[in-house]
């Protein structure tokens, strides 16, 4: 297991005129789009995945499947990702294949919503968890996590070093949880007491 900031900090270098925007992807062409924006110039794509065991042809097999199945996030400048999402759909005659996850909390001058931007340091966050290879990481719903308190944690040690969130019972174990506000949640495995300090 290892944790993968370093690597996605390096790779995601802040820049103040770049955000991270969610795309919206129909009909579960996650990795179709994926593979397609991944070519552009001046953008950087994450889409989390899991990792799964399948039986293919009676062998048991570790295999990667999107985490998400209709988004993808991209860090770029709003002009480029917008640009490209048109021209995309015009190219490949794929209209609303990919769009913008819009802020339903903030408008435009015209009474439009802005799209979605995630915070650069909780977009961190989020590649940090989803990065580490351990099969207790899943999304959940906010019916399946109870929180002890509203505190804010970090965890100090262990595969799950460095990732800031929640703490809650989730399947009957007190986990840490990482919330994209109006996205998802995501769960570490078991974390003890011991290994989280109140920030």
């Amino acid at each position: 297991m290892t944790n993968e900031l370093p690597k996605a900090q390096e790779r995601f270098c802040k820049d103040p005129d770049k955000h991270w925007f969610v795309l919206r992807i129909t009909y579960g062409r996650v990795l179709k789009a994926h593979d397609v924006l991944s070519t552009q110039e001046s953008i950087e794509v994450y889409m989390p995945v899991r990792y799964t065991i399948r039986n293919i042809n009676g062998r048991n097999r570790r295999v990667t499947t999107p985490m998400l199945h209709s988004l993808l996030f991209v860090y770029s400048k709003l002009e480029t990702i917008d640009h490209i999402v048109k021209s995309i759909s015009d190219k490949t005659n794929t209209k609303n294949l990919i769009s913008f996850y819009f802020d339903h909390f903030r408008t435009k001058n015209d009474g439009k919503n802005i799209p979605l931007i995630i915070p650069y340091n909780a977009m961190m966050n989020f590649i940090r968890i989803t990065s580490i290879d351990n099969e207790h990481i899943r999304l959940i719903h906010p019916d399946q996590c109870h929180y002890r308190n509203g505190d804010l944690v970090r965890i100090i040690e262990g595969d799950f070093k460095g990732i800031v969130g929640r703490v809650a019972r989730v399947a009957g174990q007190q986990r840490v949880v990482v919330e994209l506000d109006g996205i998802c949640m995501v769960t570490t495995a078991y974390i003890p007491s011991a290994f989280i300090k109140k920030i």
